[in-house]
């Protein structure tokens, strides 16, 4: 199966497990009825929602592929990185995971300490209402505790008064440098994937470095399409990638119904020799059908 036959195949998606408004088993179900056979759950930093998603992906004769959209950056950008794999996750992927997960607890501790000065009063529980399901709190949820607190109108508002860049509750985290998050990808048997590399605002100078480096680190593969994007750019992003010799992955970066993106919602695939990310040889186990 090529890239440009893939319409029911969707390998990068949220469920209430980190910042999706859908559990893990409400997600799979709006999958098969949008008519995918194979998805790939990525939550931020966390596997929690896996296990849920597997067994009503086989109820429903679907293909799960495991996996995470971890935190890195790299040279002061913070970048995402998607690992994919088959099975269940091994040793050296806990032990990142962990460490995000640190990270995170510790960064929402301080976000809610910052938040309350300016009159959301209980910050970390009022966050953690609006997502009860989820171990590891993020900004999304603070930011519909302000909406649902009064202080701002909508999450729009709430970004860019209180969680954006250089606002308030803008807390920066030491996330593991790309190195070290591929070196742990990679002793867990994984596949590391550049998550939507259109979005970080690079330079098409920088992106290539940013490939380059990432290849250099043993990354495998990158996001070709994510959601919408412009048909020139994803042109251009499939020969930046048929240089590196990368894998070509798809995924909506799905995160809630209502919103601009649905599961399975990709712009078009352009034409290119790029190889599917389900065609990578420790994969193909993970991609066979139930």
């Amino acid at each position: 199966m090529t890239l440009e036959q893939a319409a029911h195949i969707d390998l990068h998606m949220h469920s209430t497990a980190s910042d999706g408004r859908l559990s893990p088993q409400a997600l799979m179900t709006l999958c098969h009825q949008r008519g995918l056979s194979c998805a790939a759950l990525t939550d931020h930093d966390t596997i929690d929602g896996v296990e849920a998603a597997a067994h009503q992906a086989r109820v429903l004769g679907m293909t799960l592929v495991p996996g995470v959209e971890l935190s890195t950056r790299w040279q002061g950008v913070g970048i995402h990185v998607v690992a994919l794999w088959h099975g269940t996750a091994q040793a050296p992927m806990m032990a990142l995971l962990e460490r995000l997960a640190q990270a995170r607890h510790d960064r929402a501790l301080e976000i809610a300490a910052r938040l309350e000065k300016v009159g959301l009063e209980n910050a970390l529980a009022r966050a953690r209402e609006q997502n009860p399901d989820a171990r590891l709190l993020g900004r999304p949820d603070f930011a519909r505790a302000l909406v649902e607190a009064g202080l701002v109108p909508d999450m729009t508002r709430a970004f860019r008064r209180y969680l954006g860049a250089g606002k308030t509750g803008d807390v920066k985290v030491h996330w593991p440098t790309l190195e070290e998050t591929l070196e742990g990808i990679r002793q867990a048997g994984g596949v590391a994937v550049v998550a939507h590399p259109l979005r970080y605002g690079l330079t098409r100078r920088r992106l290539g470095l940013l490939l380059d480096e990432f290849t250099e680190l043993g990354g495998e593969g990158a996001e070709l399409i994510s959601g919408y994007q412009n048909d020139d750019r994803s042109r251009d992003l499939a020969s930046l990638l048929v240089k590196r010799g990368l894998y070509a992955s798809l995924g909506s970066d799905f995160h809630y119904q209502g919103g601009a993106l649905a599961p399975g919602t990709l712009s078009s695939v352009p034409r290119s020799q790029l190889v599917p990310i389900w065609q990578h040889p420790r994969l193909i186990p993970a991609f066979k059908r139930p």
